[in-house]
């Protein structure tokens, strides 16, 4: 798996580190796909209908809706045209907690971006150095220098009289 693979969840755990943080309702997995469902599909939504959605067990859905009511983020009501059935409905309170989690997501990617930006601003920066500090490689082909020993060309040396 590429690092990038795992951006969303990077995302995912900076938003819930923000939001248990926050003085909000600590919803689980389960209970926060309801509120989402609820909030964010075609309504009316009834127990029987939330349960075919998340493929769970309708006592599953309403111990859920239970702690939704709770905390005012979602309540019931029983259907008029069918007493049998209960209808889950959105508060404004349930409004509130989500535009502010949406808020938190955001942040919470606009912060993974930073964070990575900074990353590979150091990262360059540390390549540059090593750069700059490396020896220059010799060209291939360049001639090499003549030795000190070695005569000026154009000139011969003459042999000594004696």
């Amino acid at each position: 798996m590429a690092v990038t693979d795992l951006d969303p969840l990077d995302v995912w755990r900076r938003a819930m580190v923000a939001n248990v943080r926050r003085d909000a309702p600590d919803l689980s997995a389960r209970q926060m796909a309801v509120l989402l469902t609820v909030y964010m599909t075609e309504q009316p939504h009834t127990v029987r209908g939330l349960a075919e959605i998340l493929n769970v067990s309708k006592p599953a859905i309403t111990r859920a809706i239970d702690r939704l009511g709770e905390f005012q983020l979602a309540r019931r009501k029983t259907d008029p045209r069918d007493r049998r059935s209960v209808i889950v409905q959105r508060t404004v309170k349930g409004s509130v907690y989500l535009a502010d989690f949406a808020e938190i997501i955001n942040e919470a990617t606009e912060e993974r971006d930073r964070d990575r930006v900074a990353l590979e601003a150091r990262q360059a920066k540390v390549q540059a150095k090593k750069s700059a500090t490396a020896k220059p490689a010799k060209q291939k082909g360049a001639a090499a220098k003549p030795s000190k020993a070695a005569a000026p060309a154009g000139k011969k040396k003459e042999p000594a009289d004696n």
